[in-house]
């Protein structure tokens, strides 16, 4: 007999649980075309404008480990609602931001927000895994996360369709150029206040929407899992403990460093997708349309993934799409023109299975006592996506590397990452057959 994804008991826990992955989906991807938003208005370099990155993904870095310590203490249903709260404040500081005109202060409120973000990704993985059988537990993860490209398609349309073309910075003359470092600083002065204003706008609607549902989490009575249970028990690991379990175990260990590679790659191919298109003359309001097209992708993908992985072995499935990504970002490196642009959003297909995959393989033999803290260092591997773009925006500052556009040359970086993650699911997926 078949064990179900997600048992009845825990389905209306799945659902509410699962709509936070679209809440940070949305956070992500309204922010990832905000680094091009801010560097025509703000006047940066690409490796300034990337720091935007650095501070919303280096949030994730700072607090995931203090957050797995808060819901090891407290409870996940704590460690909710204090990430929702977290988010909301974050999402808030737009409001002097905008009014202060300081690149500074939009960096330090995205730190501030994915502080929250870090909350509710130590909790939310976990607490998916624990619903149900530890055998569907990867494909129940995989099905959670399906709901993440749904906000991140939110996120984008707003980008694309309400704040992307209000910019007056973004203004071109006939011939594609943006004409807005030509104007006065007077006439610079206004516009920048304006944008400024259509940016802040839809991270304070976001705000009240996370206060809307820490209201709902809040009344709603969340099921004990394994480790809560065994924590009542008295039946725990010290720290010191559920690190040397977590550093000997090879699987775990190397999918920290997977994670690493896969986030810093996906954040490198959503976020710069819009210079790739100004490299070919296209505005920002269009290009963000093929992001769009890159995510309905990401979102399609994780459905047949999730599917296809009924039949074939999760690690041998990740070790494919790998293989797929891999190829079409050579792609998107050596041809020039739409077609490697084509090649640049079809990534996102086989990026589409990669996060939930890892996640689930590396904490799938970790012990239920160490879960926390596994699920932390897991989500501080976000990190890779605060280290890799501004590295990518210095490779574009170049104009040229080797002869050719840097703007293409620049996705060997992503490049690299996706080799990593196929050896690793190559080599989980042997370890699992050698085990057998």
């Amino acid at each position: 007999m078949k064990k179900p994804l997600v048992p009845k008991k825990y389905l209306f826990t799945f659902i509410i649980i699962t709509s936070l992955f679209a809440l940070w989906g949305f956070a992500n991807d309204i922010t990832n075309p905000m680094v091009a938003a801010f560097q025509t208005v703000m006047e940066l370099s690409a490796a300034k404008a990337s720091l935007i990155q650095f501070a919303f993904y280096g949030g994730y870095a700072t607090m995931a480990i203090p957050a797995a310590l808060f819901i090891r203490r407290y409870s996940y249903k704590s460690g909710i609602l204090l990430g929702l709260a977290l988010y909301a404040v974050g999402a808030f500081l737009f409001i002097p931001a905008a009014e202060w005109q300081e690149f500074s202060f939009f960096c330090v409120s995205l730190y501030i927000l994915t502080f929250g973000l870090a909350f509710l990704e130590t909790t939310a993985n976990p607490f998916i895994l624990s619903l149900g059988d530890k055998e569907t537990s990867t494909r129940r993860l995989n099905l959670a996360q399906a709901f993440n490209p749904v906000g991140s398609l939110s996120g984008m349309a707003v980008a694309s369709f309400i704040v992307l073309p209000q910019l007056l910075s973004d203004k071109r003359d006939a011939a594609g150029h943006i004409i807005f470092p030509l104007l006065s600083e007077a006439e610079k002065a206004d516009i920048r206040l304006h944008d400024l204003a259509v940016i802040r706008n839809p991270y304070v609607a976001l705000g009240l929407v996370v206060l809307a549902v820490l209201v709902i989490i809040a009344l709603t009575k969340m099921p004990q899992t394994e480790s809560e249970e065994l924590k009542a028990a008295g039946e725990t690991h010290t720290v010191k403990e559920t690190l040397s379990n977590l550093w000997h175990n090879s699987i775990y260990r190397e999918g920290v460093f997977a994670q690493v590679c896969y986030v810093a790659a996906q954040i490198m191919v959503w976020t710069f997708i819009i210079q790739y298109a100004d490299h070919l003359g296209i505005n920002k309001a269009t290009a963000q349309m093929y992001n769009i097209v890159a995510m309905s992708f990401n979102l399609g993908g994780r459905f047949i993934g999730t599917f296809i992985m009924r039949y074939v072995n999760t690690r041998r499935l990740l070790a494919i799409f790998g293989v797929g990504a891999s190829l079409c970002t050579l792609g998107a490196i050596c041809i020039e023109g739409m077609a490697g642009l084509y090649s640049l959003v079809c990534i996102s297909l086989f990026m589409s299975i990669m996060f939930p995959s890892i996640y689930g393989i590396a904490l799938e033999n970790v012990d239920s006592k160490d879960t926390h803290l596994g699920a932390a260092f897991l989500v501080m591997a976000i990190v890779g996506g605060a280290l890799m773009p501004p590295l990518q925006g210095l490779l574009i500052d170049q104009g040229t590397i080797w002869g050719q556009p840097a703007v293409n040359m620049s996705f060997l970086l992503p490049l690299a990452c996706f080799l990593v993650i196929i050896v690793y699911g190559l080599r989980a997926y042997m370890q699992k057959e050698t085990k057998a």
